[in-house]
């Protein structure tokens, strides 16, 4: 069945290591587009983080965002929204606070973390995104986060309290390492794969048209449930594992290289 649904992560997949799109993978996508394919990102990044990227490929379908606790149209239109509960978010920052771990959380689009430290600053050069230092009142900011993000050390802390909080939060929360120092928390109904089978219901396709892209833990359910699923290069063993086939790495324009050979039926 042919691709007509073409649904890309951003970091590690669609983004180089300099986080920019590179020509070829803008030119794969607008061919792709040219042919009656609709291209569009499922991401874990906030939504005004990713509403660029967004613009600079031209998409005007809905992005999925916050690793699909929002679905929202470039122009603002939101067509899903599953935030956490607030108890459980207050609780959780709770924890963080007293292991010293860092955490920060989301409101309407907005930015919230303790202290403007390290961490908080990679993450808005990374996002493009200008956060907020709200001092150890950060719970007050966590009335309907779609997402909460921790930052960790290392990749053995980041396993250690992915395991603490999933049994910890049981139900009530699913915690997923997006990269080797990230942990998205997110409701336990929400995933990239129950995200896109909302859009492909919006455009009245089935699974078998969709090809989904990733390299991640939180692209694992997107992977699985795609028609066609494809790791990239760089992908960790997880995500290869769950996809049918393997393409270039991020810094090679993977993207672009699957696109051409899976949906434009093209080589090189």
């Amino acid at each position: 069945m042919a691709i007509k649904l073409v649904i890309s992560d951003l970091d590690g997949t669609l983004l180089d290591r300099d986080h920019q799109i590179s020509e070829a993978n803008k030119l794969a996508i607008f061919e792709a587009v040219q042919s009656g394919v609709t291209v569009t990102i499922a991401t874990g990044r906030m939504y005004p983080s990713a509403l660029p990227y967004a613009k600079q490929l031209g998409v005007d379908v809905p992005i999925i965002t916050y690793n699909g606790a929002v679905i929202k149209s470039v122009s603002g239109e939101i067509l899903y929204e599953q935030c956490l509960d607030t108890g459980v978010a207050q609780e959780i920052i709770t924890l963080c606070q007293e292991n010293d771990w860092y955490i920060q959380t989301i409101d309407d689009d907005n930015l919230y973390f303790k202290e403007h430290n390290e961490k908080a600053k990679y993450y808005e050069s990374v996002a493009g995104i200008k956060g907020h230092a709200v001092g150890k009142n950060l719970a007050d900011y966590a009335k309907r986060p779609p997402k909460m993000l921790m930052i960790t050390d290392n990749e053995v802390q980041t396993d250690e309290i992915v395991a603490l909080l999933e049994k910890q939060f049981a139900g009530r929360i699913t915690a997923v390492k997006s990269m080797p120092t990230y942990i998205e928390i997110i409701h336990p109904s929400v995933n990239k794969a129950a995200a896109v089978d909302r859009l492909i219901e919006k455009l009245n396709l089935s699974r078998e048209e969709v090809m989904a892209l990733g390299d991640s833990n939180n692209d694992l359910p997107m992977l699985k449930a795609a028609g066609l699923s494809v790791a990239m290069g760089n992908a960790n063993q997880k995500a290869k594992a769950a996809a049918k086939v393997v393409t270039e790495d991020n810094n090679h324009s993977g993207v672009a290289v699957a696109i051409r050979k899976y949906v434009l039926q093209k080589q090189g």
